[in-house]
């Protein structure tokens, strides 16, 4: 049964597309790729002169609080109409032929990154219940193979799934969830073999090696009862949103299975997991500004699900188990979230003792809790902090990190008796890097780093940290890296990105392929822009729904703090962001084209008002509040102001390139695909505007990691042209 969409009342459509009106459009495209392709081939024209294919206006009009949106290009979301797929194919024509002078350049750059890779490689091994598990990769492989160990590392190694196996045939292949039950014996694991995020349920027999029979379409989370029998899973409605939650016996017929929970709310998504002490079953319910947990007995699949604290408006909580205790992670009363305690057997709010109280300038992300450890992952200063509590004591310490700008996280932590802390630390110099910590003596213990050949020298490279005044007085952080020797004069060429979305923080991370930019002169920067998480809760909520456009103002900023202090100038800066950091490139290239000289905008969200009026696709109703419902006029006259499709002006724009993926299912084709098709038909410029789409791939691009490696040099090779570098 699917769930009903919610009626749009106050639209009314002037116009309808027809498949019929497309017609001509179909061979126009067909007979324009064809001849492009014979030209290109024969030689007789040359990239530059090739002619991008131009989209037939088809109007569709919409209306809503008295004002009308024209969209002459909503026929390009006819995703089974084999002319649209003929027009997007043209497009992919162009670009190849426009690039194809950079083809040299391309598989130089492809073989230069692949070889600081190790090809054939090793994970770190984490223990869970008497097994050592890892992954490996083998030269030649797009995936991974994941593997495991009985008892100790020198015992013989178990293939458990190999991936590579799992993707013969098929297009793309990516591997959600696997989940081992208690005894060993069985795994859970879903896949996705369009891109489109759609992942199916299967449980392999470790015994024998075989898949069974039983499989769920349609599953985002799932969880082992300790009875190694029952299986908790979720699905999704039509419009992705995890809103049910089922129970599986082992060897019953899956359409049968017992409905747990439905979430009716349309704004909150589901999801289900083990907690590490093996004990529940934790269910968690939340939006995008509130959340409610529920939970039973690992031990007891039957048991009914418990209520730990109702929804409220603006409240977000989540918890971990101790022992008898919960340890409680909430915003009520504290933007940047307090910790508190309950008992498991009375959680509710009325039972709340306080353990961390509000602090403004320090953030708690995460709780991790051990039998005799808990550990609060925090943020201050827009940096990662982790800090250790003695669960006996309650005396707590910080770890301490090398450098002044880094990315530190926990890694695999499956065991729950253990005062040893897994976490994974890294920079824009230091490659990632495995450590064990010891709880008890503060002493970390290197486990790995990886190696990055081709003679990489962390010490050839400086990063620091910087900060830009916006319009209204804000100090933005940047950070910034690059190659020792570099003059701020002006001169270098600079990559500039950012996200600004969702309260994700942007931390400084290693990129080996990176080194291909900063050895040819680049600078490489972020910028820790409104709208993003870099700074707590706060620096949040002061970029998004009403104050998203700080967000776009506080990147200009960035740039022309950049430039005035030297460290490159407008000719020779670009700019790249993907997803949400795609409508962030859409924004200020609208706002501001005089400042960039080349945008790379991959799957970006830049057509906001249609897509937020639409309520059957993924992520409409739920973002609402994250940019707002067009439905209320004054978020509808605020969005309207700074979505990208919609503030195409006649103008030259810098040098751009668009990549999307057919099968993304987060940011539709069609968004991108709108955007260069007005974009080109509006522009006064002759700066190039290249659109790419992966036929093949999701929302990450391709799955496999030599196809995501050749996108890399392509990216870079486009770089590299408009910034004057052939080599």
């Amino acid at each position: 049964m699917r769930a009903r969409r919610a009626p749009r009342e106050p639209f009314a459509s002037s116009t309808e597309t027809s498949k019929g009106s497309l017609a001509a459009l179909g061979m126009t495209v067909k007979i324009l790729a064809a001849a492009l392709a014979a030209l290109l081939s024969a030689g007789t024209l040359s990239a530059a002169d090739a002619t991008p294919p131009a989209a037939p206006k088809v109007p569709h009009m919409q209306t809503l609080h008295g004002d009308t949106l024209k969209d002459d290009y909503y026929w390009l979301r006819e995703k089974d109409n084999p002319k649209v797929r003929a027009f997007l194919e043209a497009e992919n024509a162009y670009t190849d032929a426009f690039m194809k002078p950079t083809e040299p350049f391309q598989k130089t750059l492809y073989e230069e990154m692949l070889g600081r890779i190790k090809e054939t490689d090793l994970s770190v091994p984490y223990r869970e219940g008497g097994w050592y598990y890892y992954s490996r990769t083998e030269k030649g492989k797009q995936y991974p193979i994941f593997c495991r160990k009985k008892g100790s590392l020198e015992a013989p190694e178990e293939v458990y799934l190999d991936v590579n196996a799992l993707a013969l045939g098929e297009r793309f292949m990516s591997v959600g969830e696997r989940e081992v039950s208690d005894d060993g014996k069985l795994l859970a694991f879903t896949t996705d073999n369009t891109g489109f995020r759609d992942y199916t349920l299967h449980v392999k027999d470790l015994s024998t090696g075989k898949v069974l029979p039983e499989a769920v379409p349609r599953v985002t989370t799932a969880a082992w009862a300790a009875d190694n029998r029952t299986l908790f899973y979720t699905t999704t409605d039509p419009a992705k949103r995890p809103y049910r939650l089922y129970r599986h016996v082992l060897g019953t017929d899956t359409a049968k299975d017992t409905l747990l929970y439905e979430e009716k709310d349309e704004m909150f998504r589901i999801f289900a997991g083990r907690a590490r002490s093996r004990t529940l079953i934790l269910v968690a319910a939340a939006s995008h500004t509130a959340s409610e947990w529920r939970f039973l007995p690992a031990a007891d699949p039957n048991a009914a699900l418990r209520l730990v604290a109702a929804r409220e408006k603006d409240h977000e909580y989540d918890l971990e188990p101790r022992g008898d205790i919960f340890y409680i992670r909430s915003n009520k009363g504290c933007r940047n979230f307090r910790v508190v305690t309950a008992p498991i057997a009375e959680p509710g709010p009325a039972n709340w003792k306080e353990l961390f109280p509000c602090r403004g300038d320090v953030m708690v992300e995460g709780v991790d809790a051990f039998a005799d450890w808990v550990v609060f992952s925090e943020r201050e200063d827009g940096l990662p902090r982790l800090r250790i509590m003695d669960g006996k004591t309650g005396q707590s310490y910080r770890v301490d990190f090398p450098e002044a700008i880094y990315s530190a996280y926990l890694a695999n932590n499956h065991e729950y008796e253990t005062a040893t802390l897994r976490y994974e630390y890294e920079s824009f110099t230091t490659p990632p890097s495995i450590y064990d910590f010891d709880m008890t003596t503060k002493q970390s213990k290197l486990l790995k780093q990886n190696e990055v050949l081709g003679g990489y020298d962390a010490s050839r490279y400086t990063s620091e940290r910087r900060y830009a005044t916006a319009s209204d007085g804000t100090k933005v952080p940047i950070s910034v890296v690059y190659r020792k020797g570099f003059v701020a004069d002006g001169k270098a060429p600079m990559l500039l990105t950012a996200y600004g979305s969702y309260g994700a923080p942007s931390d400084a991370t290693f990129n080996s392929n990176r080194v291909s930019l900063l050895d040819r002169g680049f600078v490489y920067s972020v910028g820790h822009i409104r709208g993003g998480g870099d700074l707590g809760k706060a620096w949040h909520d002061q970029g998004r729904m009403m104050s998203k456009k700080n967000t776009f103002t506080d990147f200009i900023a960035v740039a022309e703090a950049l430039i005035a202090d030297k460290y490159t100038s407008k000719d020779r800066l670009v700019i790249e962001g993907g997803s949400a950091g795609g409508l962030l490139m859409g924004a200020v290239t609208n706002m501001r084209p005089d400042l960039f000289h080349a945008v790379i905008a991959r799957v970006p969200f830049v057509d906001v008002l249609n897509t937020m009026l639409d309520e059957s696709l993924p992520l409409t109703v739920g973002e609402f509040e994250e940019w707002g419902n067009p439905k209320i006029k004054e978020q509808y006259d605020y969005m309207k102001t700074y979505s990208p499709y919609d503030n195409i002006e006649a103008k030259a724009y810098p040098a751009i390139l668009v990549k999307t993926s057919f099968d993304d299912s987060q940011v539709m084709y069609w968004e991108p695909a709108k955007y260069v098709a007005k974009l080109r038909a509006t522009k006064t410029d002759s700066n190039p505007l290249l659109f790419r789409i992966n036929m093949a791939g999701g929302h990450g691009g391709s799955s496999g990691r030599y196809d995501r490696l050749k996108e890399t040099a392509f990216d870079y090779a486009f770089i590299f042209r408009e910034t004057g570098i052939e080599k």
